[in-house]
């Protein structure tokens, strides 16, 4: 397994979904930085909210990933390992991968997909609350605009998202242990424990 797939729409959580296991110990973390890194004190004190990299039309990787399906896996493999440099899985979160769900089934059968869902207007306001368009890392304005651009893409993300939960048999981890398991990784270290139910985040392993 080369790959692990995130996918969840603006204010969906996933970050803290990919955050609590990217220090496992199978994870190749050579995408992350400082330049890659946004904190924020939305969770009621500052924390490392985004780190490691992103892939989605404006960001810094993955501008074409909107129109994934035109491209080979060769092409997207070459996207995919762009930030990285170290050994390890990799993890690839991308909010346009909700709509293209098929798609990476289709080309990586070996390499999981972990969706992300929570209802659209709580998603948009956890993503207004995290900083909207102030967010330093990734850039939104170039392809998500403006709120209400933004909003619709939620919508539509998560229509992606609860399409493939319902098509695909997969696993519902309760929290990053479990999940850490069901992905065939080392668990990560107790300070990264997270609790899904608590967080009001959905998550399945497909």
């Amino acid at each position: 397994m080369k790959y692990i797939f995130i996918a969840g729409a603006p204010g969906s959580k996933w970050s803290s979904v990919s955050k609590n296991i990217y220090f496992s110990s199978s994870i190749d973390r050579s995408d992350a930085s400082p330049a890659r890194e946004y904190w924020h004190d939305a969770p009621g004190t500052r924390q490392l909210m985004h780190m490691g990299a992103y892939f989605d039309p404006g960001m810094e990787f993955g501008d074409f990933f909107n129109n994934i399906i035109d491209f080979t896996r060769a092409e997207c493999e070459q996207e995919f390992d762009r930030p990285f440099s170290g050994e390890g899985v990799r993890i690839i979160k991308s909010h346009v991968f909700c709509d293209h769900i098929d798609f990476l089934k289709d080309m990586w059968p070996d390499s999981p997909i972990v969706l992300v869902h929570r209802p659209d207007d709580a998603c948009l306001g956890w993503w207004v609350k995290c900083g909207h368009f102030n967010i330093t890392y990734p850039k939104y304005d170039r392809y998500y605009v403006d709120l209400r651009r933004m909003a619709f893409a939620i919508a539509r993300q998560n229509m992606g998202i609860m399409a493939a939960w319902n098509k695909y048999d997969g696993t519902l981890p309760a929290n990053n242990e479990t999940l850490a398991h069901d992905l065939g990784i080392e668990i990560p270290p107790l300070e990264y424990f997270q609790d899904y139910n608590q967080s009001n985040i959905g998550v399945k392993v497909i």
